[in-house]
């Protein structure tokens, strides 16, 4: 089961949160060999999706993901509440694992010059 966690992000500026990604034991998951994708949407049948850059971060060993969007990305969402996942996929035995997910709520952008 994936952990729930919330992200805010701001419109109009970059984006960055590193994920902590343990095993059932509570022991950091050793993400050598994963690939990540990350996906903002509106509701769970969206056709719209915002992509995260999602990326194991550091050494493999240490659990962690980063997620991340430019100013450039985090202009073109509108602001809202929104639903999002990130999911790994050993690359070895093509297995697919939700390890994350919540809200990801994106606040206006109030500065525009």
């Amino acid at each position: 089961m994936a952990t729930i966690s919330n992200l805010y992000v701001d419109q109009g500026s970059t984006f960055t949160s590193i994920l902590t990604v343990k095993d059932g034991a509570g022991a950091l998951l050793d993400l050598t060999g994963f690939t990540t994708k990350s996906q903002i949407r509106k509701s769970y049948g969206s056709s719209v999706a915002y992509s995260f850059n999602a990326e194991v971060f550091c050494l493999g060993t240490a659990g962690q993901i980063k997620l991340s969007l430019t100013p450039a990305q985090t202009e073109l969402i509108k602001p809202g509440r929104y639903l999002y996942d990130v999911e790994i996929t050993n690359t070895a035995t093509s297995e697919k694992i939700r390890v994350v997910e919540g809200l990801a709520i994106v606040t206006p952008q109030i500065t525009q010059i």
